[in-house]
């Protein structure tokens, strides 16, 4: 791995954390916790979630553990990062995304002001009765992550598909200059 891999993962890493931690910032100081701004009526809404647990709220309750586990999976990526495309331009910016995610949203659980999530993206629908269905509110942190992974997930299915003398190739030697 050379250096310019590993500094373009930390600077998208870097900017991934920052941009998360700055709009988290602002759904604190615009948004009280049983606040709900209205973006777009009926599809898109500002809302201020405390999340103690993961995704859809699994493990709610368990900071610790999950602090503990996004710890591991940081320092396992990193350790391991070779085998996740890094040598490629695409697993540099699928890595640097999930990294900065998993800093962003570690940092929020180690805070000892806050020790959970902030999450304040939320989309919904009503039904016909009027009720309110929507998925879980989420921030820029679990959407760098989510992105992170389709994208090295696309680019091992396009290494492993493509023929040995196609665009892969050329693109892994363009990455290594």
């Amino acid at each position: 791995m050379n250096w310019n891999a590993n500094r373009r993962m930390a600077l998208l890493a870097l900017t991934v954390f920052a941009l998360d931690q700055a709009a988290k910032a602002v759904a604190l100081h615009f948004l009280g916790p049983d606040q709900e701004h209205n973006v777009i009526d009926g599809f898109f809404k500002f809302v201020l979630w405390r999340n103690t647990g993961a995704a859809w709220s699994l493990l709610y309750g368990r900071n610790g553990l999950l602090a503990a586990v996004s710890l591991g999976a940081l320092a396992a990526l990193f350790f391991w990062r070779k085998h996740f495309h890094a040598h490629t331009l695409l697993g540099q910016l699928s890595l640097g995304l999930i990294f900065g995610g998993i800093a962003g949203n570690l940092f929020d659980r180690l805070d000892p002001q806050r020790q959970h999530v902030i999450d304040f993206l939320r989309f919904y629908l009503y039904r016909r009765n009027g009720e309110e269905i929507g998925f879980p509110a989420f921030n820029l942190a679990d959407s760098a992550i989510c992105i992170g992974v389709g994208l090295l997930i696309f680019v091992s299915w396009r290494l492993d598909h493509e023929d040995q003398g196609g665009m892969a190739r050329d693109e892994i030697a363009m990455s290594k200059e």
